[in-house]
């Protein structure tokens, strides 16, 4: 179970801009995994200064958040590991 809430937030954006909550409530409905708002806004903070997401200009009171291109890649490399490590874990089970 990935539980990192960076991994997290940026494979939720990757399906959509979201606001605080919306982003919360998909990470739970796609990884079981429930993020406090502290834990959040805090990591939404760094994202933000990584530049691999985008606060949006909103007329409600709720702030939209988007992934850039910078997070993008910087995702699909993390997938990328993960992917090794899941494969080279399955590997040695299977000659365990």
């Amino acid at each position: 179970m990935v539980t990192d809430p960076a991994i997290l937030i940026l494979a939720s954006l990757a399906g959509g801009d979201k606001h605080g909550y919306a982003i919360m409530a998909d990470v739970e409905a796609f990884a079981g995994v429930r993020l406090g708002a502290g834990t959040l806004y805090g990591a939404i903070t760094r994202l933000e200064a990584e530049g691999w997401i985008q606060g949006m200009d909103s007329d409600e009171r709720r702030k939209p958040y988007r992934l850039t291109a910078p997070g993008r890649r910087h995702l699909e490399e993390q997938i990328s590991g993960m992917e090794q490590v899941v494969k080279a874990a399955a590997r040695r089970l299977r000659h365990a």
